[in-house]
């Protein structure tokens, strides 16, 4: 299977170098000339244009930063649409709209392709070493055939059902996943302002009911300073809002969410859009006049599991 990819920014250029890493055929595309070179120096191939990476290409990945911006990579004149042809297989990786996927993926069974939505979710450190889970959502033969890429680019693979199901889980993952970390700000707060051992406090919330994937991964570099978890303010924002926008299609009335929403605004608006989304819980440490540092935490997340075949669970 040759397969083509769409997008190599922090999350993309992870899953491709798993691919390329496991002897897949890969060619790559990315407006940073910088990025696809790395790629072509290490022997993928790199195509001038969407299109054309979809006329060379059986599997063709999308992992774009926003659904306006896959809507022109998917779209334009040059884009992957006019290159598609029968069985071709289009995989959306991004976080995106569940309406959007199925909009677009209505043009590509135009094309007599195949759609399928396969967001990934468990922090770019997994996503680095092929260990990250992926959600996908599309007809199960589709499924099928692209499983072996599957399973290098992640560890635990779930079908979720038709198309659109595996974007409608993904945002409510990591909506959650923001509800924990606007929790651990004010945790951590009352722990400092009680004069805990931050670090002893660390181990003893891992150990807890109160525990989550949240506080062992981001609690780490927040302890440490860096705030680095590799993932921005304005992500956060894009997919609470998705979220959010959810809940309002479908007429629920939430509580929550709103607010979480309400909170990134802040933090956005305080340390830029590009600040690492872990840094919301600096408005915490701003209005209290502390910080969370503790010894003995790094810097930079690094998935220490070795790397192995993944599986469909």
């Amino acid at each position: 299977m040759k397969i083509g990819f769409v997008g190599l920014g922090n999350v993309g250029g992870k899953l491709a170098n798993s691919l390329l890493r496991n002897k897949f055929d890969l060619t790559v595309r990315d407006v940073e000339k910088n990025l696809t070179n790395d790629f072509q120096n290490r022997g993928a191939k790199v195509s001038n244009s969407s299109k054309e990476l979809a006329e060379e290409t059986d599997l063709i990945i999308t992992c774009l930063p926003s659904p306006k911006i896959c809507a022109k990579v998917m779209e334009s004149n040059d884009g992957v649409i006019n290159g598609l042809s029968r069985n071709k297989i289009w995989l959306e990786m991004s976080t995106t709209d569940e309406s959007e996927v199925k909009r677009l993926g209505n043009l590509v069974m135009k094309k007599n392709a195949i759609p399928l939505d396969g967001p990934v979710s468990g922090g770019c450190h997994r996503a680095a070493t092929g260990n990250i889970a992926i959600f996908v959502g599309g007809e199960r033969k589709g499924f099928e055939k692209i499983l072996p890429a599957l399973t290098v680019m992640g560890k635990k693979v779930l079908h979720t059902g038709e198309l659109g199901t595996a974007s409608i889980l993904k945002v409510i993952t990591n909506y959650l996943a923001s509800v924990h970390l606007v929790a651990l700000g004010e945790a951590w707060t009352i722990a400092k302002k009680s004069n805990l051992d931050m670090k002893k406090a660390y181990k003893g919330i891992a150990v807890s009911s109160g525990n989550s994937f949240v506080h062992e991964t981001e609690s780490q570099v927040i302890l440490n300073g860096s705030y680095n978890i590799n993932f921005t303010m304005d992500l956060v924002l894009k997919d609470t809002g998705l979220f959010d926008e959810l809940s309002k299609k479908l007429s629920i009335p939430l509580e929550i969410s709103p607010k979480i929403v309400d909170i990134f605004k802040d933090g956005q608006k305080k340390y830029g859009a590009r600040a690492w989304s872990s840094m919301i819980v600096k408005r915490m440490e701003d209005l209290n006049k502390i910080n969370f540092r503790a010894d003995g935490f790094p810097e930079e997340l690094i998935d220490d599991e070795p790397e192995e075949k993944g599986y469909e669970i």
